[in-house]
């Protein structure tokens, strides 16, 4: 086990969260990121919370602004520094308004994010997320800015309070830091070494959101898969695995990120063997030259992570495996972008996220020969995302004329309203907008369905079958009544069985384009 405890830490209430009427402050976090980023801003606004903060009704209204930020692409600090320069502003027209920046860019910058936005009150890393009510505390008290970085985690994120975005879903973190030290990357220097929770820890946690009304959870970790190498067990995670599929009532299990170097077989049967684990994975390539994969220090190469995906589609066929690809890594020739189209071509991947290489300072490859003209990139970039989206839709098109269970979410059909549809991932997590037949029964958010496909796009697929539309009311359909009724102040009954209109508009993370 890690030095990092596993007893909850308890938020002591906040002088700094009421206002001089005695009012509670409300807040906001902007998260910019990935799924680590959405799930530490959970905690945050769930330790703000705890304070006595409130969440603001409308985010450009709010007391107290926190911006969770992303160290890993090029333009996160520009990103970072457009909000900030946005909110100056505000500030200057807001009396007692603080500004707080979080996250992987300010365990980066740290002291420098000051320099640069003297208007910010608070500057907090990724290891002491839960400093930050006290922190928002000590600048209003001293009517000076804090920055309080630590090297090493305080506490375990997930002991710390937490607001969930979802009644229906919840992401719960195995492990934190990273063990490797792949050149393009500066996740390790920013949020350390790999620290595992013990397997109670997480189970407990899991239960506790099944017990609350969640009916998917998605474990979380920088290299998911090597979960266990703390207390050296190399199996920790398949038997994690397959825990999961002895909790009563948790209907999905969903895992992120993987390393293809150690995804081992026995996590392939633990999937395949775990009614719960659904046919979804996430298998990050980056590179399909193996000259490039040595530069990037990726201890696999392209025969053996397509081996991983053969093994994969051998014991679960229905599997959708999306993948993450960089391009313009330098040195990367033509005959290596070649590569990369070769194995691409060849893995079938249902959706990928591809990224132009940029050079993070601090990292070994923002040192190295041959960083590449950014025409040359781009053009390399715009033939992969044109080979991509042809496969993805030439996957989705194979989905036609299949029943698939969507578990409905809310917000994630863009254009949900003008085309009289809603919308929710399928069991391989596939987003599908399904139409809800005249007189038939409207899901709630948490709710599943099952529709018939019947049209696709590369990025998600159409249902408009009434024939096959069925509607099946969960607990986590029942949690968000709870959820409506309570942000209303209205008593919920919690065996209300009354059909819902579906509302739009709560939060959720997007992981595809949508149509």
């Amino acid at each position: 086990m890690s030095a990092a405890t596993a007893d909850p830490i308890a938020i002591a209430p906040s002088p700094a969260a009421f206002g001089p009427n005695g009012s509670p402050r409300s807040y906001a976090v902007r998260t910019l990121g990935c799924q680590m980023n959405v799930h530490d801003s959970e905690r945050m606004s769930g330790s703000l919370e705890a304070a006595g903060y409130v969440a603001a009704e409308n985010a450009e209204d709010a007391d107290v602004i926190v911006i969770n930020t992303c160290a890993v692409r090029e333009n996160a600090a520009n990103k970072l520094y457009g909000n900030l320069g946005r909110l100056a502003g505000v500030k200057r027209e807001r009396e007692g308004m603080q500004i707080a920046v979080g996250g992987c860019l300010a365990q980066k910058d740290q002291g420098e994010i000051i320099e640069k936005a003297p208007w910010v009150d608070v500057v907090f890393g990724t290891h002491n997320m839960g400093s930050l009510p006290t922190l928002l505390e000590r600048a209003r008290h001293n009517a000076e800015a804090q920055v309080e970085i630590l090297e090493a985690l305080e506490v375990f994120p997930s002991t710390l309070p937490t607001k969930r975005d979802s009644a229906s879903s919840g992401w719960v973190s195995i492990s934190v830091g990273c063990n490797n030290t792949c050149t393009f990357c500066i996740v390790p220097s920013l949020r350390g070494k790999e620290k595992d929770r013990r397997p109670g820890d997480i189970l407990a946690e899991v239960q506790a959101l099944v017990d609350d009304g969640a009916v998917e959870v998605t474990l979380l970790g920088q290299n998911v898969n090597t979960y266990g190498v703390e207390f050296g067990d190399r199996q920790a995670f398949g038997k994690l695995l397959r825990a999961m599929g002895e909790i009563e009532g948790l209907e999905r299990v969903r895992f992120t990120s993987p390393h293809p170097a150690a995804f081992t077989d026995d996590v392939i049967a633990a999937m395949a063997e775990t009614p719960n684990v659904m046919p979804s994975l996430h298998m990050p390539l980056q590179s399909g030259s193996d000259t490039v994969l040595k530069a990037m220090r990726r201890s696999y190469r392209s025969k053996r992570f397509l081996g991983i995906l053969d093994r994969v589609r051998e014991q679960i066929p229905d599997a959708a495996i999306t993948t993450d690809i960089i391009v313009g890594f330098p040195g990367e020739t033509e005959e290596d972008f070649e590569d990369t189209l070769r194995v691409v071509e060849q893995s079938r991947f249902s959706s990928a996220f591809t990224f132009q290489y940029s050079i993070r300072p601090g990292t070994p490859a923002a040192e190295m020969d041959g960083q590449l003209p950014k025409e040359i990139v781009q053009r390399r970039y715009d033939r992969l995302i044109e080979l991509q989206e042809r496969i993805s839709l030439e996957e989705n098109h194979a989905q036609i004329g299949r029943e698939v269970e969507v578990l409905v979410s809310v917000g994630e059909g863009k254009k949900d309203a003008a085309t009289l549809r809603l919308s929710g991932r399928a069991e391989d997590n596939r987003l599908v907008h399904f139409t809800v037949p005249d007189s038939a029964e409207s899901p709630r958010p948490g709710d599943v369905v099952t529709v018939r496909v019947t049209g696709a796009a590369p990025h998600f697929l159409i249902a408009d079958d009434a024939a096959a539309y069925t509607v099946r009311r969960t607990r986590a359909g029942d949690a968000w009544d709870r959820r409506q009724a309570e942000s209303c102040g209205v008593p919920a009954s919690p065996a209300s069985t009354a059909p819902r209109a579906v509302g739009l508009g709560m939060p959720t993370v997007r992981t595809s384009a949508d149509g």
